[in-house]
């Protein structure tokens, strides 16, 4: 095996994408970072880089252990990172803070009447 691997492979391989192609459109709208530079979906990753993975509304950052170009289990997949102990402390408790936050809801019974969606226009900005 190479002593490097192109990062969208990586990021497959290491189950934080499903396809190929969800890893470069993360790798391409700035989602991920290596060793704190914005990526290029070719870019060569080697063993120790810090990778830094953001899926909203959670961020990863961890260090490559590993190398692979090939999708295995989840159970192989988790040893090609280690994700730092400040990452996952902050993972659970942004997890904790969503669980505890108050479901966002209509207060009304039903739809909203005209009157109250001609409120939430003008709230919008949408009507003149």
């Amino acid at each position: 095996m190479s002593d490097k691997t192109r990062l969208d492979k990586w990021l497959w391989a290491a189950r934080f994408y499903k396809t190929r192609s969800l890893a470069i459109a993360a790798i391409e709208n700035g989602r991920v970072e290596v060793n704190g530079d914005k990526a290029k979906p070719a870019k060569a990753l080697a063993v120790g880089d810090r990778v830094r993975v953001r899926q909203p509304p959670f961020e990863v950052i961890l260090v490559v252990k590993a190398l692979s170009e090939r999708r295995g289990p989840a159970v192989e997949a988790a040893k090609l990172y280690e994700e730092l102990p400040e990452s996952i402390a902050a993972r659970q408790a942004l997890a904790a803070q969503i669980r505890t936050a108050p479901v966002p809801a209509y207060d009304r019974e039903g739809r909203p009447t005209k009157k109250d969606r001609r409120l939430l226009d003008d709230w919008r900005g949408r009507r003149s």
